[in-house]
């Protein structure tokens, strides 16, 4: 968490309806973000067992359109853009030529030339330089939209029947968007989200965000912050830039090869060949404790490699992880140890997801 001053942070427009549903607001990433309502495991079991809404609002957006937008996309992002159709959604990194990863992104293709990615909070602006940098000599446009869009995510096994209720239209399928009106209120709608459960990730106009929340809590869903993303996010052991992901990691260690295609020659690929070729020293695992702590991230696992994320599991009621450790030491069922403020605690190696109940993958 950020040590900024209040004064300085950013909100979203759905600030005071956080503050008048009691909710512990935080700095996150350069944002006043509600971290919890009622509670982190209330929050975590309402998205599993019915449907949970969260603002993230704070998440960026780049809009690339123009004749050559495919181009520079395929340029910079690691996934092949070319196969998104009209109304598809597409997840890919960003990197560095060294193979290091700037951001992981979704991207939608809205029409032929049309696309709008979606940065995490924290590398919008470094993402946003990269896009515009990278642009030079293309036929592209490349726009800010920040700040032209709320950002709703509602999920759960039921969130698809309550936003569904409030429809005109039916719902878009997982991985796909369409424009829509959502309780009179046009958005575009998203089959993606970040929890391990189906719903939708809602895109509206920040004026419009108050009533659509207010319209999507009186149909059922609960309110949940960052706290239960983070629980939720891990239990489908789904990447978060900063600990899973950085800088000084390529994709290929972190299990991310599947969606760097080398040969649209984006930014990075050589790097990223190279690993795929040779295989990663050190792989992203999953773990969950053997007994009693819960690990987090920069613990050191002993023997070499360090934890990324790590949880009390809601719904396994463990200290589960995901984390670096040496390729050989990186197969399903191999213990490790972690050494979890100075006390030896034993692991095993998981497969992942530790929990998988869904149909959106996104």
């Amino acid at each position: 968490m950020s040590a900024q001053s209040s004064s300085a942070l950013l909100r979203t427009p759905l600030f005071e309806r956080h503050q008048a549903a009691g909710a512990k607001l935080v700095p996150f990433a350069g944002w006043e973000m509600p971290v919890q309502y009622a509670g982190i495991r209330e929050e975590h079991m309402a998205v599993r067992e019915d449907c949970g809404i969260f603002d993230v609002s704070h998440m960026g957006e780049i809009e690339t359109s123009g004749p050559q937008a495919l181009e520079l996309l395929q340029r910079l992002l690691s996934n092949d853009v070319g196969r998104i159709p009209v109304g598809g959604a597409q997840y890919s990194v960003l990197c560095q030529e060294d193979g290091g990863v700037l951001d992981d992104l979704f991207t939608y293709r809205l029409d032929e030339q049309r696309y709008l990615t979606v940065t995490n909070a924290a590398n919008h602006q470094q993402d946003l330089d990269w896009f515009r940098e990278h642009a030079e000599g293309f036929d592209v446009r490349i726009e800010d939209r920040l700040h032209d869009y709320a950002m709703l995510a509602v999920q759960g096994p039921n969130a698809r029947e309550i936003v569904g209720a409030l429809a005109e239209d039916s719902l878009p399928a997982r991985m796909t968007a369409s424009a829509g009106r959502i309780a009179g209120i046009a958005a575009l709608v998203c089959g993606t989200g970040y929890t391990g459960e189906d719903g939708v990730e809602l895109l509206a106009a920040p004026e419009d965000a108050t009533a659509l929340w207010n319209a999507l809590l009186a149909a059922g869903a609960t309110p949940a912050g960052l706290a239960a993303r983070d629980t939720l996010r891990l239990e489908a052991c789904f990447h978060l830039y900063g600990n899973d992901l950085t800088i000084e990691r390529n994709p290929i260690e972190a299990g991310l090869g599947w969606c760097c295609k080398e040969d649209t020659g984006f930014i990075g690929r050589d790097s990223v060949g190279a690993m795929r070729a040779a295989g990663p020293a050190e792989k992203l695992i999953a773990f969950a404790l053997d007994g009693p702590g819960i690990a987090r991230q920069g613990n050191a696992i002993v023997g070499g490699g360090v934890v990324s994320s790590g949880t009390l599991s809601p719904c396994l009621g463990i200290g589960i992880g995901m984390g670096y450790v040496p390729a050989e030491r990186a197969a399903v069922g191999s213990p490790i140890e972690v050494d979890v403020r100075g006390r030896i605690r034993s692991a095993t190696v998981r497969s992942k997801p530790f929990v998988n109940k869904r149909s959106n993958d996104g």
